[in-house]
């Protein structure tokens, strides 16, 4: 497996995979993809095996801790060095899950992260993923206040 930075080309791949792990409330529009390939290509990610795109993973750096949904609408670019990691999305093609690939996509991440001087990383999630991050080293910070999607997300975290 291979991870790479982002490049415009595989927008139509990323939104493929978005599309099939998010319902439409959920999922980001093609549009705030392409923001942020073009924003942020520096802390977005994406996986290929076989050549195939097959997982990412995405979000800028910020002054703040946890996830606030403005960042889903308006990435800043990042600075840098310091600052917080945030992960706005990882997702992985259905017919590639179960392999590992989103704990290796956390550890690529978290490896550039650690290279920028970072702090933290952090992500929101529902409640049936916490036990995923929890493996890969996250602790629960509780409810997030976002109303992304009419869901009730909980704020993840990990130290540098």
């Amino acid at each position: 497996m291979n991870f790479e930075q982002v490049k415009m080309s595989d927008l139509r791949e990323i939104m493929d995979i978005e599309r099939a792990g998010f319902n439409k409330a959920e999922a980001g529009t093609e549009e705030s993809y392409s923001q942020r390939i073009k924003q942020i290509p520096d802390s977005f990610l994406v996986a290929r095996q076989y050549g195939k795109l097959v997982g990412f993973i995405c979000g800028p750096v910020t002054n703040e801790s946890l996830i606030e949904d403005w960042m889903y609408e308006d990435v800043p670019q990042n600075p840098k060095n310091g600052g917080h990691q945030m992960i706005l999305t990882i997702a992985v093609s259905p017919e590639s899950r179960g392999q590992g690939i989103g704990s290796k996509l956390l550890d690529e991440f978290e490896k550039k992260t650690k290279l920028a001087g970072r702090v933290s990383i952090a992500l929101t999630c529902l409640q049936d993923r916490i036990p995923f991050y929890e493996k890969n080293g996250f602790v629960n910070r509780g409810i997030a206040d976002s109303n992304h999607a009419n869901e009730t997300w909980y704020n993840m975290e990990k130290y540098i």
